[in-house]
């Protein structure tokens, strides 16, 4: 390409590392990038929870908007943060290879696994997350322990913890280690299932810009777009956003697509869940089948009632 694509970014630490990768990736393709740095609103109200001030795309829509403008030619976002519904306009140009799609919980104190001060039913703790999925799944499996919102970027996030009385807060684990941020003091949440496209990272640009998406091909990760597109089909489907507790993973294992998904109540209380394996030629329709079964099975009744409780 004779032109310099235009990658836009947030001025994150994490949000910077993970455009740079995608430069270094265009220069292995002989195309020449710079880093273009956009606030988004998520930046900038670090106190609301995110729950409570509409967050869907509120990480992408700044970004969004710079790109139909063309002021940039691509944006980079954690998949995570991205609505289900891309802006009319704007579509996927690639999907980098999945790192760590976990959650992983960074203590203070002890090591919770081995004094098990975490798993004491009789002790409360109290934990730090801003995410509802995450919230609504510790306290289902510890109802006895309180949960503090936590905002800002991993460092501010981190600082944030080390300064306060929490006994720990709830990190992704790819967010930390890609920034070379994960503290010794932390554990990986086997049992916590993660956000749809957690670990992902979603390249898009302009639909009428067939050069650029072209330019995107060579690295985009055909496993890790088909399942975490299964994921979003899930969330989708469920009529889902970052307010409402749903979780997915979908991996590949020798030919099998493996995938678990669930819906919560925010307090944890409730819980709705469904497994599945099936051939890889059976799975673009997974996520949508998956999410229909929660449904009958009692996810529509939670889905409903959280709706009702933000009007």
């Amino acid at each position: 390409m004779g032109t310099t694509i235009r990658i836009g970014t947030r001025e994150s630490q994490l949000a910077v590392w993970q455009a740079t990768q995608v430069q270094q990736l265009l220069a292995q393709q002989a195309a020449v990038a710079e880093l273009v740095f956009i606030k988004s609103e998520g930046d900038i109200d670090l106190q609301t929870p995110l729950y409570e001030i509409g967050v869907q795309g509120i990480f992408t829509r700044s970004l969004d908007i710079a790109l139909l403008n063309k002021q940039i030619d691509l944006a980079v976002h954690s998949m995570k943060d991205v609505p289900t519904q891309l802006p009319a306009g704007i579509i996927q140009a690639a999907v980098l290879k999945r790192g760590s799609y976990k959650d992983l919980l960074v203590y203070k104190g002890e090591n919770p696994a081995e004094d098990n001060w975490l798993f004491a039913n009789t002790h409360p703790l109290l934990i730090a997350s801003s995410s509802i999925r995450r919230k609504a799944q510790w306290l289902h499996r510890f109802p006895h322990h309180s949960i503090t919102n936590l905002r800002g970027n991993v460092n501010t996030r981190l600082q944030k913890l080390a300064d306060s009385n929490w006994h720990g807060a709830i990190f992704a684990a790819a967010g930390l280690e890609r920034i070379g941020l994960r503290p010794a003091a932390s554990i990986e949440l086997d049992w916590m299932l993660p956000a749809p496209a957690q670990g992902a990272i979603m390249i898009v640009c302009r639909e009428d810009d067939q050069a650029t998406w072209e330019a995107c091909q060579a690295f985009n990760d055909a496993d890790t777009a088909a399942c975490t597109a299964i994921e979003r089909e899930f969330l989708r489907t469920l009529l889902g956003g970052c307010s409402t507790p749903i979780s997915a993973l979908a991996t590949i294992t020798e030919g099998q697509l493996h995938f678990s998904g669930n819906i919560l109540s925010p307090d944890g209380q409730e819980k709705v869940e469904v497994i599945r394996t099936v051939p890889i030629s059976n799975a673009p329709t997974l996520g949508i089948e998956a999410a229909n079964e929660v449904l009958t099975k009692g996810g529509l009744q939670i889905a409903d009632r959280i709706r009702h409780a933000g009007n």
